[in-house]
């Protein structure tokens, strides 16, 4: 797939979203993503997922044992990562905020992991989650999302592969520019903010 056909993916979901947003990092942003209207598509989820599969593998990332992701917004995402590689897919949530396994989720001692999110902005959920890895006992080996809107810039502690990498402006509450502070923030993720 190339960058156009997913932005036209996202477009075509009524994912991509123009306005002002209050993302959970805190910052404020003119653009979201919701990958949750992207993935509620089975076969559009499948296709950009065979996709990010596909580059992890031309990449030759890996081995994997299994699939981590950060609830909420990995988990479909995570799910159907593990369906393209064939492995199990597992997730964190938060628990009095922080990530644990739950659901009698567990992960062997050594199990080579892939963390999948669906959009890394400031990359704190994705390292939280390669955390929470580490300290169950996995080794954190890579990390994918669907869309890395850092622009190259998250820092994860581990290879990052994206599907789509956007360079998406993001300001403090006390550095807005002047068309998002004339206007109300929305706030559309499922996080409380940091």
């Amino acid at each position: 797939m190339t960058q156009d056909d997913i932005i036209a993916e996202f477009r075509a979901a009524g994912a991509l979203l123009t306005g002002h947003f209050l993302l959970s990092s805190g910052l404020h942003s003119d653009t979201y993503l919701q990958c949750a209207r992207v993935m509620m598509d089975a076969a559009r989820g499948e296709r950009l997922c065979a996709a990010l599969a596909a580059k992890l593998r031309a990449k030759d990332a890996g081995p994997f044992d299994l699939i981590a992701s950060p609830a909420m917004g990995g988990v479909v995402v995570g799910y159907e990562m593990g369906r393209q590689l064939g492995l199990p897919a597992i997730f964190f949530e938060r628990v009095e905020g922080a990530f644990q396994l739950r659901r009698g989720f567990t992960l062997p001692s050594g199990a080579r992991c892939l963390m999948v999110e669906d959009v890394v902005t400031t990359g704190l959920s994705s390292r939280e989650c390669i955390k929470a890895i580490r300290d169950e006992g996995g080794i954190a080996v890579a990390a994918a999302c669907l869309v890395d809107r850092s622009g190259g810039a998250a820092r994860l502690g581990v290879p990052l592969s994206s599907l789509l990498r956007l360079d998406i402006k993001n300001y403090p509450a006390d550095n807005l520019p002047p068309d998002l502070a004339a206007t109300d923030a929305v706030k559309p993720g499922s996080r409380g903010l940091r």
